[in-house]
């Protein structure tokens, strides 16, 4: 190639595995490009935290080598791959940023992670999460905290921000994530880059305590729409251990289809009439609808009459945390953050009658989605109300002057489309009025996750010719200088004893 290793890293996922199948790329090549990239860069935004670069160079050598030999190869051959560490990995430390986890090493892959290796990808590293993924601000006592690329001082999103700033940062092609309130969609958002949250069981989830819970989901991260469509096509369909999960047709997702924009009709809101949102947020958002809305058939506000989703998430989201968490409660309180706490503790007043009418308000309000959605191809959204604010902030506390009721109502612009249980991705849509990436909520039908990325993708298509719309990247100059304040929260050295044991191959970042 006619490019120094070190600029490697920055080609999309879907060049890459091009140049790989080609045999213009060797795996190995990219593996140390993408290694030197995460010991040059990761100390100053703390987004990779347990490492696996023995097992990965080994990996690349037997990738190189089927290569060479002619073999078949997986879609995602030779790729480089970061796994949000809430996601077991057989042989890795995964800690779920949760002191009593710091020495876990989990025997086998959850099912997410074994078919993207089956696929070819190869596991590199772990990215950081809240501790046990409670929140949207990517800090741990274990790891410490992970610094928006666009600004180290400032929050990377959650509960995948490890796996955004990785990405936005060119330290991986592609990265895992997972989505209960927005934690795939905000992080994508807050750094700049894709994250897909689908449908309820398109992506097959083993490790979910409450299997017939449709509100959390697994889902992949990548820079553009293509290499995160690429990502999904290894990640769908069944498994016995999910049993929402249902055989689907990868092929609909890789390649994907050309939309005509011009006949799109897209419904638009700014806050789903029940959110709270800063007026600048507001003011960016409907300058990206005036520059949408020239490319398609129809664009025009919708209103769907959400009513109490707020209080329909509290319950929802109580339940599946005392389903998870509520034997650590009660016999290791101390271990538990107290975001995890808070959600628990709230549980305590919850009634059955309680649980009964939030069930029956989520099945109304995706009723009034799937109405709207009779009438319009997509829905238009903020991701975020806010613009990143500091890391050392657990949550945004207020917003447009209103207290928030919790850590994670400001987070009501993802979770009312949770409710719905619609596909909805956060498409890099240029900065916001302080510089940072602003993220588009784009949401499509229940089921229908391919037009929705086939959608995207011709809006990112469009938006990459214009200078304030395309997707924006870091100063990377300006990421060469070590933050060990990220790091200031660590109570103490994660545990490699057991890791090693099991030929882990860990370090620590």
């Amino acid at each position: 190639m006619n490019m120094t290793s070190s600029l490697l890293p920055e080609l999309s996922a879907v060049e890459l595995r091009r140049l790989i199948g080609a045999r213009q790329l060797s795996p190995v090549e990219l593996m140390d490009a993408c290694i030197a990239r995460i010991e040059a860069v990761n100390p100053a935004i703390n987004a990779i935290c347990a490492t696996d670069f023995d097992r990965a160079r080994a990996s690349a050598r037997e990738a190189e080598a089927q290569v060479m030999r002619g073999a078949a190869l997986g879609p995602l051959h030779g790729l480089p791959l970061g796994v949000k560490d809430l996601q077991d990995t057989a042989g890795l430390l995964t800690t779920y940023g949760n002191v009593r986890l710091r020495g876990n090493v989990p025997a086998a892959d959850v099912v997410l992670v074994s078919r993207l290796r089956a696929a070819g990808a190869i596991v590199t590293a772990k990215t950081n999460v809240p501790d046990m993924g409670a929140g949207a601000n990517s800090r741990n006592p274990v790891w410490g905290a992970t610094g928006n690329p666009f600004d180290p001082s400032l929050n990377a999103g959650g509960s995948s921000g490890g796996s955004a700033a990785a990405l936005a940062a060119d330290l991986l092609p592609i990265c895992t994530g997972s989505d209960t309130g927005g934690s795939l969609r905000i992080p994508a958002a807050l750094c700049g880059v894709v994250g897909l949250r689908p449908s309820p069981g398109l992506v097959a989830n083993d490790a979910r305590p409450l299997g017939w819970s449709v509100i959390s989901v697994l889902g992949p991260m990548g820079r553009t729409v293509a290499d995160t469509a690429l990502m999904l096509a290894s990640s769908v369909g069944p498994d016995a251990r999910d049993p929402l999960s249902y055989p689907v047709d990868a092929s609909q997702f890789w390649p994907l289809k050309d939309v005509d924009l011009s006949r799109l009709r897209i419904g638009t809101t700014e806050d789903f009439g029940v959110c709270i949102v800063d007026p600048e947020i507001r003011r960016v958002f409907r300058q990206r609808v005036e520059a949408v809305r020239p490319l398609v058939a129809q664009c025009e506000p919708v209103d769907l009459q959400l009513g109490e989703a707020d209080r329909a998430f509290d319950i929802l989201r109580a339940e599946s945390f005392v389903a998870a968490f509520a034997d650590t409660f009660r016999n290791a309180p101390e271990t538990l953050g107290p975001n995890v706490r808070a959600n628990v503790e709230m549980a305590a007043a919850i009634t059955l009658a309680d649980r009964a009418w939030a069930h029956l308000e989520q099945t109304r309000i995706q009723r009034r989605f799937a109405k709207a959605f009779a009438q319009y191809d997509l829905i238009l959204a903020p991701v975020t109300p806010v613009s990143p604010f500091p890391w050392t902030e657990l949550f945004a506390g207020r917003i447009d002057g209103q207290a928030m009721r919790n850590y994670y109502h400001w987070l009501g612009l993802t979770y009312v489309v949770t409710l719905a249980t619609n596909p909805a991705l956060s498409l890099p849509c240029g900065t916001d009025e302080h510089g940072m990436p602003f993220g588009l909520q784009v949401i499509g039908r229940l089921h229908a996750d391919a037009e929705l990325l086939a959608a995207a993708q011709a809006l990112e298509q469009a938006f990459a010719a214009v200078p304030g719309l395309r997707r924006p990247r870091p100063d990377m100059a300006a990421l060469q200088q070590p933050r060990p304040e990220l790091k200031s929260i660590v109570t103490h050295p994660p545990l490699f004893g057991n890791a090693a044991a099991q030929g882990g191959g860990l370090n620590a970042v």
